[in-house]
């Protein structure tokens, strides 16, 4: 049954005496984007952890993030920006040169600038933790996933729903469409020999061109591959597999279908069938920008 992007996960955790925090969440997208966001410690595992959410979701926006708080492993660490003191110490160079003021650039003064050395609580590389955020993302994104594919029921009803108004208003024109062409034919007929009243036609031309003229007019083609369409997307919404693009273009296909019929016929009850047509599938295409 079809998914919805959206979802949410939640795990935490205990790591040398700490709590680690493991949160994913998920939105709508087009393609398959990732972001997390991870303690110093933990930088060179982003592949892997990247890699489980590709095994779990196939479509969407989603944001992974895990935070370490408390824990003897990790707390107290300093990181030296040495670059960046490097920079300030020359730049204060080139200002007592400008102003040509004396003065002494000691240790200090540079130390006291903001982000030359920081205290941090991240922790330190541990076996043990790399395990325990693996384990913990995984059950984040079982719990996302459950969420994801309760929210992809509740969808489904929608969806299915529409597609029950679609074929009621497919057998409203059905019912209709064998008349339609021949409707065309009369109604045309009509207005040539209004036209040829005092003017001798070829009547077996004409009657020709007005089969051509009302052949035209037939909508039963249209009708057949819009069934076969929707059938199609019923189908597609029981697939286990990502579900969302294959049911886009089939909307796409069965508005094709719904316009043609509506440009091809002059009845008005046809007219106000199409149109109530459009609408659903207006409804379906939004709903469809939510399913993975």
């Amino acid at each position: 049954m079809i998914r919805s992007m959206t979802g949410f996960g939640r795990r935490q955790g205990t790591w040398s005496g700490g709590a680690v925090i493991v949160e994913v969440r998920s939105v709508n997208h087009r393609f398959l984007e990732t972001s997390i966001r991870l303690p110093r410690a933990l930088a060179a595992h982003e592949d892997r952890l990247k890699k489980l959410i590709q095994s779990q979701c196939a479509r969407g926006r989603v944001d992974l993030s895990v935070t370490t708080q408390g824990g003897r492993g990790g707390s107290h660490t300093l990181y030296l920006d040495a670059a960046l003191a490097n920079q300030y110490h020359h730049t204060l160079r080139t200002l007592q040169r400008s102003l040509k003021v004396g003065g002494s650039i000691d240790i200090g003064l540079i130390a006291g600038f903001r982000d030359i050395i920081v205290l941090t609580d991240q922790p330190a590389e541990d076996p043990k933790l790399v395990k325990t955020v693996e384990r913990l993302v995984r059950l984040a994104l079982q719990e996302l996933v459950r969420m994801r594919k309760k929210e992809g029921a509740l969808l489904a009803k929608d969806l299915l729903g529409r597609l029950s108004t679609m074929h009621k208003y497919a057998d409203q024109i059905k019912t209709k469409a064998p008349m339609v062409a021949q409707e065309s034919f009369d109604r045309m007929k009509t207005r040539v020999g209004k036209l040829l009243e005092t003017v001798p036609p070829d009547l077996p031309r004409l009657h020709q061109e007005l089969a051509v003229y009302a052949d035209r007019s037939d909508i039963t083609e249209e009708l057949v591959r819009l069934d076969a369409h929707m059938v199609q997307f019923e189908q597609t919404m029981h697939r286990s597999d990502s579900a969302g693009k294959t049911l886009d273009f089939l909307v796409q296909e069965m508005g094709r279908e719904v316009n043609t019929i509506g440009s091809k016929s002059n009845d008005i009850p046809i007219t106000s069938s199409v149109v109530h047509m459009k609408t659903e599938l207006e409804r379906l295409r939004e709903q469809i920008q939510n399913i993975e």
